[in-house]
């Protein structure tokens, strides 16, 4: 057992790169790793032999910004539907790769369906549940020989859900004969890397590259994940995978897999991650790659929508104007990034701000590159706007809104259209 296992100081970051591997499907790629942005990904929870509901959540998801989806194929007929859904996204123009998610029986269904095998453009694998002994070994190196077969990366994605318990028994043996045992935890954290580790030697034996092979080790605690991938990291330089399992629903799974992730991020460790929230009653699926997409903007990572900024209000601001319409203003900016992604690029870079009163409206406007700040109770009835830091006119009346909004639909045109070299709406 390795004595490596130990946290990183708190304030410490870790400077490391991965190496650069590639989830390629026809003529796309998606480059993970290495010098590449951190993915988004995301995952179904349609029956995926049920093609046509599936191809349109995967849409969905990939509209709303996931670069990656992951589908279950746990039977016969799941494999049978994945070429078509491959077949459904490629006639609707959603260039997105499709992952495979195997539990149990995957080299069986891997091995029964080529064609399945071959329209995915990943496999996940969990060493905890590909069988015990020789035979786990033999069914893992089964799955392994068809990703070799027909070029395509792998994810060894370990969860304490799903542990190889005998691998944990034979640690736990093994910490018992320790001068100093080391903490039940910590054993548990071991297993996870160990799992992992060994399963990519394996891969890697048998003809797999490293940059290949990302690997995984989920927990759904913040502080055990903290620890495991600080851990992880210093023991590999593979691609990783990041995600709190099971984090919940609402609130408590948004918060949670924030404060692992940003932390995480922040030391450079991690090349896709994914929000595993539990979505509430009637909540659209896409939430989850909502709140992956806002980690990695809020951390200067990525860019995926404009901001807008807005002030929290107090008892300077007793109308729900600024509210309203600062919802109206992001509501909008955000359905119309599909189409904009293209039409306007450099465009999730724009930042808006809609504010509530004087006291911090015109300088967090002035910081925009669009603002504009709205009265506050007793303040006169007019809403100066900024625009790349300079004030230009003033807006008053019932109309403030849907104005506002047109100048930043003419702000956008001007400033991102020239770059795409879009035609001017009319």
């Amino acid at each position: 057992m390795s004595d490596s296992l130990q946290p990183i100081p708190v304030g410490q970051a870790l400077t490391r790169r991965t190496r650069m591997g590639r989830v390629v499907w026809q003529d796309h790629v998606v480059t993970v790793g290495g010098d590449a942005p951190v993915r988004v990904q995301s995952m179904t929870n349609t029956d995926t032999a049920d093609a046509v509901a599936t191809a349109i959540q995967v849409k969905e998801l990939a509209q709303a910004g996931s670069e990656l989806v992951r589908i279950t194929v746990n039977n016969d007929e799941a494999a049978q539907a994945v070429p078509y859904i491959r077949e459904q996204l490629d006639r609707m123009g959603v260039h997105v790769p499709l992952i495979g998610d195997f539990h149990y029986n995957g080299h069986k269904l891997l091995t029964d369906h080529p064609a399945c095998a071959e329209a995915l453009s990943k496999y996940r694998i969990n060493p905890g549940n590909v069988g015990r002994g020789d035979k786990g070994d033999r069914q893992f190196a089964q799955m392994i020989e068809v990703a070799l077969r027909y070029a395509k990366p792998v994810r060894i994605g370990v969860n304490w859900g799903s542990l190889d318990q005998d691998l944990l028994a034979r640690l736990m043996d093994d910490n018992a004969r320790r001068a100093v045992p080391w903490d039940v935890k910590q054993v548990m954290y071991e297993a996870l890397i160990t799992s992992a580790l060994d399963s990519s030697a394996k891969a890697e034996a048998m003809g797999m590259p490293r940059e290949d092979i990302v690997l995984s080790c989920k927990v759904s605690g913040v502080q055990d994940l903290i620890a495991v991938y600080q851990a992880l990291a210093l023991r590999c330089d593979n691609p990783l995978h990041l995600g709190l399992t099971e984090a919940g629903m609402g609130t408590k799974g948004t918060v949670a897999s924030t404060a692992a992730l940003a932390v995480l991020l922040q030391q450079g460790i991690g090349d896709t991650i994914r929000v595993s929230l539990t979505p509430q009653p009637g909540e659209s699926r896409t939430q989850e790659v909502v709140v992956a997409s806002e980690i990695l903007q809020a951390l200067g990572l990525r860019a995926f929508v404009p901001s807008v900024t807005a002030c929290p209000g107090c008892g300077r601001t007793t109308s729900t104007v600024f509210q309203e319409m600062a919802k109206q203003i992001d509501d909008y900016l955000r359905a119309s990034m599909p189409a904009w992604r293209s039409q306007y690029p450099g465009v999730e870079n724009l930042k808006v701000a809609v504010m509530g009163c004087i006291v911090n409206g015109p300088g967090e406007s002035k910081h925009a590159d669009i603002g504009i700040s709205l009265p506050g109770t007793g303040e006169a009835p007019a809403a100066p706007v900024y625009i790349d830091g300079e004030k230009v006119l003033t807006l008053r009346g019932e109309g403030i809104a849907s104005e506002f909004q047109a100048i930043v639909d003419s702000y956008i045109r001007r400033r991102f259209g020239a770059v795409a070299g879009a035609p001017s709406a009319s």
